[in-house]
């Protein structure tokens, strides 16, 4: 039952943390000229404007049970480059909107954590006695460890990824074009390292990056 209500919770903060860092595309897109979410009825919080059944719900849940490292990912919201005020700069600030969005969610959490718990030792006492609180900093930690996974995540530089769309505007054409060749391996590729190569190789190369990286990260928002 325990591990049922910890892979809801998961589920449930990937879901979140997901939809705003759609969300915070489209946002900037618009910032920089190019209305194309906002007339698409994206630019709002309503997850069913963003849910996909599939990457949102289905994939993180079977992920989760199947015990590998669980992600998820909202309906992407539309934009258009050509629509954009400064197109090459305009595209790496959209693209740098989504993590950066999961940098500051995860944050929050963390300010929520240390400065409302871990620095006030007389709420400690309470918390330790208080189920229902336990509860609240269980969901706050792992909202905050969801944010900071997605965002590595999401500048892993490989397409369809954030990464991608972060490096592919600063690649001469040809190099452009190449670099978009591989958006149709993608999956395969993500699929390969996240099971396959740990399955074959005993050792999981994003699971050790988001580890590694998202741990040090996380220690320094809460400030040990």
């Amino acid at each position: 039952m325990q591990r049922i209500i910890s892979i809801l919770i998961t589920v449930l903060c990937l879901m979140i943390a997901a939809i705003i860092h759609e969300v915070a595309h489209g946002a900037v897109a618009y910032a920089c000229g190019d209305p194309t979410a906002k007339e698409a009825g994206r630019l709002t919080l309503n997850p069913l404007a963003h849910i996909d059944p599939t990457g949102s719900i289905v994939l993180p849940c079977v992920m989760a049970l199947l015990g590998g490292p669980v992600f998820a990912y909202a309906r992407p919201v539309p934009y258009n480059p050509r629509r954009l005020r400064h197109p090459v700069r305009d595209e790496v600030l959209v693209a740098l909107a989504g993590p950066a969005s999961n940098l500051l969610q995860a944050a929050l959490a963390a300010a929520i954590l240390r400065f409302g718990f871990l620095d006030n030792p007389s709420a400690l006492t309470w918390v330790a006695s208080n189920e229902a609180i336990l509860v609240v900093l269980d969901v706050l930690s792992t909202y905050m460890w969801v944010n900071i996974s997605l965002m590595l995540f999401n500048l892993i530089p490989l397409p369809p990824l954030d990464g991608s769309a972060i490096i592919s505007p600063l690649l001469h054409n040809k190099a452009r074009e190449m670099y978009y060749r591989i958006q149709a391996f993608a999956m395969p590729i993500l699929i390969a390292a996240l099971y396959i190569l740990p399955y074959l190789l005993g050792w999981n190369p994003i699971g050790a990056y988001i580890s590694r990286v998202g741990g040090a990260l996380f220690d320094v928002l809460l400030g040990l």
